[in-house]
């Protein structure tokens, strides 16, 4: 499968990228997929909640009553979780949300998802851009050029480029990241994909593991 490389204008080059079709995978990953995103959105969670017990409490440890004989139920001390300030009973610990999930398995579902939008013609390679100053409006007349103005798309550069960045960075439909920061959750949560000149190669060896 090949694609051309587009220059800012939206023209084709001489330039073309030919990804091999036997190190796809061909066939559905839908489940490794489900378990991929859940991994990643439940590492986003801080997992720092807690609620105080009645031992964590500060307050008297005297027994409000006697034991028997007041026709009541035993209640211990003004920490028992009964009353209103008590202690919580089974409240909520720290911890830390990491299921586990093997790196073949990241890697095929990245693949998978790739290869999806390589079928669909989701996804765009475009030669690099120098700038010398942020300019958003040269980012428009890609999109524009590009005919994905309206669309939401994912922007990849190889190397960190700070006007890139800051001429991209007020366009709502549009997220700037590099090719180390490639992720499952960002591949399907952008319905398109551009991919800077640069970083192909990146991803060509990513896609060779």
């Amino acid at each position: 499968m090949k694609l051309i490389v587009l220059d800012i204008k939206g023209n084709c080059t001489n330039k073309e990228v030919e990804f091999n079709e036997n190190i796809f995978l061909k066939k559905s990953y839908n489940h490794p997929v489900y378990l991929e995103i859940k991994r990643y959105l439940s590492t986003q969670r801080q997992g720092t909640h807690k609620s105080k017990e009645r031992g964590e409490l500060s307050g008297s440890t005297k027994k409000l009553h006697r034991q028997k004989g007041t026709g009541g139920s035993r209640k211990g001390n003004i920490k028992n979780p009964i009353f209103r300030g008590g202690g919580r009973v089974f409240g909520p610990r720290p911890k830390k949300y990491f299921p586990k999930l093997n790196r073949n398995t990241k890697n095929s579902v990245k693949k998978f998802i790739i290869e999806q939008k390589l079928l669909c013609n989701r996804i765009k390679i475009i030669e690099d851009i120098e700038l010398n100053v942020p300019k958003t409006k040269l980012i428009l007349k890609i999109l524009e050029s590009l005919q994905l103005n309206n669309k939401k798309l994912l922007m990849v550069i190889g190397k960190q480029n700070n006007n890139l960045y800051l001429s991209s960075r007020n366009l709502e439909n549009l997220k700037l990241i590099n090719v180390n920061e490639l992720n499952c959750y960002l591949l399907l949560n952008f319905p398109y994909i551009i991919f800077f000149e640069n970083s192909i190669k990146k991803v060509h060896r990513f896609l060779s593991i």
